[in-house]
Formats: C-alpha cells, sequence, structure tokens
C-alpha cells in the first residue's frame, strides 16, 4: 500500500513538471513574442521568438495588447528570414492596422494579400501562420481579417474564407 501511494505521488509529481515545461516553453516570456511562419508542407509550423517592448509606463494594458497584436501581426506578414524555407504572404502585403475587441484581434492587410492565383495550400500556410502568432499572444482567442479595410468572404482563389473570425482550431 505505501509503496503504491509513493508511486501515486512520484506519477503525480513528474505530471506537474511536464504541464508546468509545456506551458513555460510554449509560451513567449514578457518582452518576447513567438512568430509562427508555416513550413512549405503546409502543416508543420515554425515558431520564431522575437524580442518586443515591454509595456511602457502609464500605457493601459489595452494599448499595450494593441501594441502586441499589431506588432506580432506585422513580423507574422513580413515572413521570416530569407534563408527560412517557409510560406511567405504575396510581396508587398503589409498590415494597415489592428486592433483588439475583447478575445479578438482583427487585422487589416493590404490589397497585395489578394494576390490571384495563390492556391489553397500557400494561403492557407499564409494565414496559419499569421492566426498561430496572434492566438499565442496573452488573451487573444481568434482573429478577424480585412483586406483594404473591407470584410471580405474569400481572396480572388476563392479557396480560403475569411468572413468569420478564424481561431487555431480550424487548422
Amino acid at each position: 500500500m505505501r509503496n503504491s501511494r509513493v508511486f501515486f505521488l512520484l506519477a503525480l509529481l513528474i505530471a506537474a513538471a511536464a504541464i508546468a515545461w509545456y506551458f513555460t516553453s510554449h509560451r513567449a516570456s514578457p518582452g518576447e513574442v513567438t512568430v509562427y511562419y508555416t513550413k512549405v508542407d503546409g502543416q508543420s509550423e515554425i515558431p520564431w521568438t522575437i524580442s518586443a517592448r515591454p509595456q511602457q509606463p502609464g500605457e493601459s494594458a489595452a494599448a499595450h495588447a494593441q501594441y502586441l497584436v499589431l506588432y506580432a501581426a506585422s513580423q507574422a506578414v513580413a515572413g521570416p528570414p530569407s534563408d527560412v524555407s517557409a510560406i511567405r504572404f504575396p510581396s508587398g502585403t503589409h498590415v494597415l492596422s489592428a486592433s483588439v475587441d475583447g478575445t479578438t484581434a482583427t487585422v487589416d492587410l493590404s490589397p497585395e494579400v489578394n494576390h490571384p492565383g495563390e492556391g489553397a495550400l500557400n494561403e492557407s500556410g499564409e494565414f496559419k501562420s499569421l492566426i498561430w502568432t496572434l492566438t499565442a499572444l496573452p488573451g487573444i482567442d481568434r482573429v478577424a481579417v480585412r483586406v483594404a479595410s473591407s470584410k471580405v468572404a474569400t481572396l480572388n482563389g476563392g479557396s480560403f474564407e475569411l468572413d468569420e473570425p478564424l481561431r487555431r482550431s480550424d487548422w
């Protein structure tokens, strides 16, 4: 009986350590943002940790969250360094604005994102990177995408729906 209790406590301790490791290694530290880039296979992500400015004195939590969303979205759209093999947004695509309302981030992308002939794999990979990056930020559960300040149902290719906010679980 005593051995089973020791075994149970040891298993519980190992499980707690594993959970703590997972949460500390899968969230960026304060002053850091994890940007995700989709590999060319369209399935897996490359996490890239970058520095972000900390919340400034006198800056509200809401204003800092908006800054983080704009900064992280801009980094995701800009893409990884050139030596990293990943799906990239069409050339010239940039973030026009970003905002936060509750747990939803809204990102307004430039019209270059609506490049004809992109294909379903590229569109999915581009937006997977953006959504995974923003939902890694504290308090963000979903992301609404606008193109040139307009809500669009799909991009020119028509293979990827943007009319509702997107979540990580959409992939």
